[in-house]
């Protein structure tokens, strides 16, 4: 983790008040893995903001970030500019595991702006030889994004609230479409998270949450969850965001 300076190389809105950013910084980019976060100064506003890594290249030494207009936080970032710098602290947070054997088959499952940290860990386990199929939730057709990126990793359900784009209803209900999978990963609200988790009970699968965040590095214990069994709880910034589905209580 380091506190560092990155270049705004681009930036663009991609879905209804959701905005794609690159950001260019080698050191960063150099050893951010999946499922970790930037924690980015914005303006004088006094706590930063938790931003998931959506995706990584190493060899042009940027990362890319993809978030929602949500309040005036977010709003703010929104409106940097090409050829500015944000103040980040980064990569943080522990990632996805992303060991596994070549040919198995992993389902990813993302809600919302829990989506992006989905498509990097997709991308880098299709590197590594194993399937992919994706479920990715959203409220309406306008808030769709990402969906041609991830069926170019393997094949892909859309599902929206009212039914106005791909199958109706929520991710829950088209899991059983799937078919056999290994393994499954999963970022989004954590009402998704609760019915995800209780409908795939004992299946291999680890979490990512969302979660607003004091400090960042686990200093503050602003975003702690109790263990399953009960007897200690889990910094999300710091022993997360990513946790196996069975080990923290929703």
């Amino acid at each position: 983790m380091k506190k560092d300076k990155m270049k705004i190389v681009s930036t663009r809105c991609i879905a209804k008040d959701t905005i794609e950013m690159v950001l260019e910084n080698q050191f960063i980019s150099g050893i951010a893995v999946p499922g970790q976060f930037l924690h980015i100064q914005v303006g004088k506003h006094i706590l930063r903001r938790p931003i998931s890594i959506a995706d990584c290249n190493k060899e042009l030494n940027q990362i890319t970030i993809l978030f929602k207009i949500n309040g005036v936080g977010t709003d703010e970032l929104a409106n940097y500019q090409q050829g500015e710098y944000l103040d980040v602290l980064g990569p943080l947070g522990n990632g996805f595991t992303t060991d596994g054997e070549s040919k198995s088959t992993v389902l990813l499952i993302g809600g919302g702006i829990g989506v992006p940290p989905l498509y990097y860990l997709g991308k880098t386990l299709k590197e590594n030889g194993i399937n992919i199929v994706t479920i990715l939730g959203f409220q309406q057709k306008d808030n769709v994004f990402y969906e041609q990126q991830f069926q170019e990793l393997g094949e892909t359900f859309i599902v929206t609230d009212n039914g106005s784009y791909g199958h109706k209803g929520f991710v829950t209900d088209v899991i059983d479409q799937v078919g056999r999978f290994d393994c499954y990963y999963s970022c989004g609200p954590i009402p998704m998270l609760k019915a995800l988790t209780a409908k795939l009970k004992g299946k291999k699968g680890f979490i990512s949450l969302e979660e607003r965040m004091g400090c960042g590095i686990g200093a503050c214990f602003a975003c702690v969850l109790p263990t399953k069994d009960g007897t200690s709880y889990k910094k999300i910034c710091k022993d997360g965001p990513v946790f196996q589905a069975e080990e923290v209580t929703l």
